[in-house]
């Protein structure tokens, strides 16, 4: 059995920042591992450890995401591929359908039984990159998957999946199947510092757009980045400053002359 996990390097900003032209100066980005990507690494981690499984992770990333994908090969991962380059660079903004016929491609190579995204990515939030991958290649799928049963025999997984409104469903989906992987489905583990010195040698390929028999074409989309900016502020916070006794005078004050309390 073979199972393909998706990843993704994700961008956090800090408090402090500032914009530079369409994106956030890189000087107040700190980059590390989508998480929901490490719940479905340790899903397919957990499946290969009950028995005889590969477990490939790909990410579509430039050559600093190797950082974060050999995290994945120090968790457990066997093998990885990392794809990119000038034309995948050079793209304004990679959407959900964009990146999916971009995996269709890799899935195509790979030949999976069961591919396992995160439910969504930490900065953009999309949430459709699973389904819209399912749906280009073919597969049965099953979206926010918080609990797995999975018989690789006979070749069907028993999938809870989280719904709105509290609700939960269980349902029975054939393999081959992508399933997005919900936050609490398991324990992420640590990679230990064994494993980080295996994920040293383990392979991760680089694969370019035509590797993957395709070309710049297959990057269009509909979708354009226009601005960046930040939201101006619906209200100003007050700071009180001096002693308690002090403070507390003003915000009673403050309570009362916005009618919140009587004087």
């Amino acid at each position: 059995m073979k199972i393909l996990v998706t990843v993704k390097e994700v961008a956090e900003a800090e408090d402090d920042f500032e914009i530079d032209g369409l994106d956030i100066d890189d000087r107040y980005l700190e980059y590390d591992l989508n998480e929901w990507d490490e719940y479905a690494i340790e899903e397919a981690v957990q499946i290969k450890e009950d028995g005889e499984c590969d477990v490939v992770s790909v990410t579509i990333g430039p050559e600093r995401a190797e950082e974060t994908i050999r995290m994945a090969l120090a968790k457990g991962v066997d093998r990885a591929i990392r794809v990119w380059d000038d034309d995948i660079a050079a793209t304004d903004t990679l959407d959900p359908a964009t990146k999916a016929d971009v995996l269709a491609a890799v899935v195509a190579e790979e030949d999976p039984d069961l591919v396992l995204t995160g439910v969504q990515a930490g900065d953009d939030s999309f949430g459709a990159t699973g389904v819209a991958l399912a749906e280009t290649i073919g597969f049965e799928w099953g979206a926010v998957v918080n609990a797995l049963d999975l018989d690789a025999d006979a070749g069907v997984g028993n999938v809870h999946r989280e719904l709105e409104g509290g609700i939960e469903e269980l349902t029975e989906i054939q393999l081959p199947a992508v399933l997005t992987i919900q936050t609490g489905i398991n324990e992420p583990r640590y990679a230990s510092l064994r494993g980080i010195r295996q994920a040293q040698s383990k392979p991760l390929d680089v694969s370019t757009l035509s590797d993957l028999g395709l070309d710049a074409e297959a990057l269009e989309s509909p979708l354009r980045r226009t601005a960046m900016y930040e939201p101006e502020s619906e209200s100003d916070a007050v700071v009180f400053e001096g002693s308690p006794e002090e403070t507390a005078v003003e915000l009673a004050d403050l309570l009362r002359d916005a009618g919140v309390v009587e004087g």
